[in-house]
């Protein structure tokens, strides 16, 4: 049984809480903290847990001044944010994320939320995902993977010993046969991640030249604000340009767009030279707002000469059904993060496992594959 850390100062919070992770037979809570710095003084005393559940405004220390303890004192336990909804709380939550807190929930606004199994269900994904249990893949995204799939496909195991998808040898990344485009040509990059997508994305973005000679999609499963809050981040570390995608925008290459959190974005194509982003606010797909199938979907039948699909961290399959519908329209190469580096492997697995996947790289390799095959300006 996992043994989690509580650490909030809100005793209805620590009840509600505590109640989930008990009615879960792999799941014990341990002990309790009411701020950081009793939080600190019990991990200091040399008890151990499996994960902690962090709170991040508390009295005395604050849930970013603990995290910044812990780094400092070497502390390796695994901390899942619980945050506000709140814009200053999506700015702490980013920071908190820098600061190694492995991914976050965020608190219900009401005790008829903090009650409901919406929030429970994902508190007890996300303990299962930090504690290295396996978070299930819902039936409804087998069911979709499974009915996009081509009956004839070899699964990627067995592909990745043929002539046609390369070998992996000596921990290189997988390498496809098919050659970079000339600057020529239109070239676009999809990028979906989810659980540990917002850390992992900083040794990704900042690493993509200003010059790339395609414009980047990205859907990070994220509520609003948060997305905000992460694409000016990004901005800010990056050489590239990256911001929020807005409704009717026009694509442009060189720039990263982050799709909002709570709606869904599409690209829609005006001619062969016009693409615009639609950010609608609509029902979520298998709980996803945003949701990558959605994006990867909306890229079919699209005049460009290749889309790079990038497949990152994430819990469930989300993006594998669109890349495989988008494979039978569009000329696409696919990378995947590999196993090893991948907070939750999940997502890379499902679209590895589909066997459509051209390049498995490890985390710090992924802007360098992207812009080895899309190319600069």
């Amino acid at each position: 049984m996992k043994k989690i850390f509580v650490v909030d100062d809100s005793a209805l919070m620590r009840r509600i809480v505590f109640d989930i992770i008990n009615s879960d037979r792999n799941l014990h809570v341990e002990q309790y903290a009411v701020d950081g710095l009793e939080a600190l003084e019990i991990l200091k005393s040399g008890k151990k847990f499996d994960a902690i559940v962090l709170d991040i405004n508390m009295p005395k220390m604050s849930g970013i001044e603990l995290l910044r303890e812990m780094k400092k004192s070497g502390f390796q336990e695994k901390v899942l944010i619980v945050s506000t909804l709140a814009k200053e709380g999506a700015k702490e939550t980013i920071q908190a994320l820098e600061l190694g807190a492995f991914d976050f929930v965020t608190k219900p606004d009401s005790l008829v939320e903090a009650r409901g199994s919406g929030f429970a269900d994902r508190l007890l994904k996300m303990l299962y995902a930090a504690t290295s249990l396996p978070v299930p893949v819902s039936d409804d995204e087998k069911q979709d993977v499974a009915a996009s799939a081509n009956k004839t496909r070899k699964p990627f195991a067995e592909l990745s010993k043929t002539e046609e998808r390369g070998k992996i040898s000596g921990g290189n990344p997988l390498k496809h046969s098919k050659k970079p485009l000339g600057s020529g040509a239109r070239k676009l990059v999809a990028l979906a991640c989810s659980t540990g997508g917002p850390k992992a994305l900083q040794y990704v973005i900042p690493f993509l030249p200003a010059n790339l000679d395609a414009a980047v999609l990205i859907v990070q499963h994220m509520p609003e604000d948060f997305t905000l809050s992460l694409s000016k981040r990004l901005d800010e570390l990056s050489r590239i340009a990256v911001k929020e995608a807005e409704h009717g925008e026009l694509l442009e290459k060189g720039t990263v767009y982050v799709a909002k959190g709570g709606f869904q974005m599409r690209l829609i194509e005006k001619g062969k030279n016009q693409h615009r982003l639609s950010v609608t606010e609509e029902a979520a797909r298998h709980g996803l707002k945003p949701c990558a199938d959605i994006m990867y979907e909306s890229l079919m039948n699209t005049s460009f000469d290749e889309i790079t699909c990038v497949v990152m961290t994430g819990m469930g399959a989300d993006g594998t059904k669109g890349i495989l519908q988008l494979e039978q329209t569009n000329n696409i190469f696919v990378i995947a993060q590999d196993e090893p580096t991948s907070i939750v492997y999940g997502m890379p697995k499902a679209v590895a496992e589909a066997g459509v996947v051209d390049e498995v790289a490890p985390l710090k390799k992924i802007a360098d594959a992207i812009t080895e095959h899309v190319g600069v300006r």
